[in-house]
């Protein structure tokens, strides 16, 4: 068993390191990404394993690969492996190792992408071909999707798959990012399974002024200083703490003392007990529990000595389940106040939340396996505030889960803060961990065990 989990260890580190050296960054333009790079890694890794490979190539360079091994009874439940090849953006001047080297040190990966998530693309694509390799027949279908664009909006990924071909990607069951970290509670561990994500409501406000001299500021109307309390009425706004299904079965399956739990489940008690609580954790239950806005780009002026006539701000606004853009509108101008007479609205990409139930067979198979590596922890309900490609099944009325398996040698704070974040890495004992799930739950999902 040593030796097993020894070999996963080290095959897995090892593509997940050229993953990260392959620099697959996707700054939302389509000449970006080029996820050929690692599309072909993945070929050439899983060729002559035993399972079927296709590439669909969206726009040039912008490549997925989809390789499966076929069940043997066309009424069985099918499951989709899906990790994302592409990374976002990295500044490297604020990292202690190249973001790009995917160097091993004290027993971690470094790099753009080991948590979010070349991880799990890595390790899915090592399991794929273990089982592959193991003559591994089982009656439902297995599908690993490496996809494109997930962290630009699917675009050029999983939206033109799923529009385009929809045959070679489809299936009852999505697993994909990025649940799965030990969470330690008073009630025992707790590994969290993104069952939903918020919405995306991309807002640009036009701030209107009107032009004068740079050297005459008296008394003019800066459309500069009227966007600047703007940004600081959006970032002061305390929009609606709203107490939804997935963040009530969370907090109540987490075992924490009443005097914590009341004010976790109350929306007039939760805001006070958020300042009490870890930076990262607060962050995390705020966004959980409030549409949230967060101003992120300012376009103003046309030269040093030009009083601005005319400013647009970049709002991102993210959703809860239940709320769309009438509710989002509504709140945003309420932060805005007076001065909403002052702007021109002009809403961008909108996807709603979306969510999967949890009384499926995939939970179960979850619940059922985790125990051979974490005895007596629990899987609970998790919303994750943001985006993924699971919504593009869900629209489908799929499943879809995030989940992963991981080891506690970070806590949850650590991998939250290094999604998009610097000094992003992973210890190389969770990609162990997380090749023999993805075996194990393939095994009693398609087949009924190994």
């Amino acid at each position: 068993m040593a030796d097993e989990t020894s070999s996963r260890e080290g095959e897995c580190t090892e593509l997940l390191q050229q993953l990260i050296r392959n620099a697959c960054v996707n700054d939302g333009s389509v000449g970006s990404g080029g996820e050929i790079r690692s599309t072909d890694l993945l070929h050439g890794y899983l060729e002559g394993s035993g399972v079927d490979i296709e590439t669909f190539e969206s726009a040039p360079g912008r490549t997925s690969l989809v390789a499966r091994i076929e069940g043997t009874d066309p009424e069985a439940p099918t499951l989709l492996l899906m990790g994302h090849t592409d990374v976002v953006p990295v500044n490297p001047e604020h990292w202690r190792h190249d973001p790009f080297g995917g160097e091993i040190i004290d027993g971690e990966i470094w790099g753009r992408g080991a948590v979010d998530m070349l991880n799990l693309t890595a390790s899915m694509a090592v399991a794929t071909k273990r089982l592959a390799r193991s003559d591994f027949a089982p009656r439902g279908t297995l599908i690993y999707l490496a996809v494109a664009d997930e962290e630009a909006h699917g675009t050029y990924g999983a939206a033109h798959l799923m529009a385009h071909e929809r045959d070679a990607v489809i299936a009852d069951y999505v697993i994909t990012e990025s649940g799965g970290i030990p969470l330690p509670s008073p009630g025992g561990l707790k590994l969290p399974v993104i069952v939903g994500e918020k919405g995306v409501f991309n807002m640009r406000l036009s701030v209107r002024g009107t032009a004068g001299h740079g050297s005459q500021p008296y008394r003019t109307d800066n459309a500069l200083v009227t966007a600047a309390e703007v940004v600081r009425r959006i970032d002061a706004f305390q929009p609606e703490t709203k107490i939804h299904e997935i963040w009530q079965r969370f907090i109540g399956s987490m075992g924490y003392p009443d005097e914590i739990t009341g004010p976790l489940l109350s929306s007039d008690g939760l805001d006070e007990i958020l300042g009490h609580l870890p930076i990262g954790m607060a962050r995390q239950f705020h966004a959980c529990t409030h549409n949230t806005f967060a101003p992120t780009m300012m376009q103003a002026g046309t030269k040093i000595n030009v009083i601005p006539d005319h400013v647009d701000l970049e709002i991102d606004i993210r959703t809860l389940p239940g709320d769309g853009r009438e509710e989002v509108m509504a709140e945003l101008r309420l932060a805005l106040g007076d001065l909403a007479d002052r702007v021109d609205f002009h809403p961008g990409e909108y996807d709603p939340s979306s969510a999967s139930p949890i009384d499926t067979p995939l939970w179960d198979t979850l619940s059922r396996v985790t125990q051979q590596w974490y005895p007596g922890s629990e899987t609970v309900p998790y919303l994750t505030v943001g985006a993924t490609d699971s919504r593009f099944f869900r629209r489908a009325d799929r499943i879809a889960y995030g989940f992963g398996l991981f080891s506690q040698n970070m806590t949850f704070e650590d991998y939250g803060a290094m999604f998009h974040g610097d000094d992003e890495r992973i210890d190389t004992a969770s990609l162990a961990l997380s090749t023999e799930l993805w075996e194990v739950v393939a095994a009693d999902l398609l087949s009924g065990g190994l």
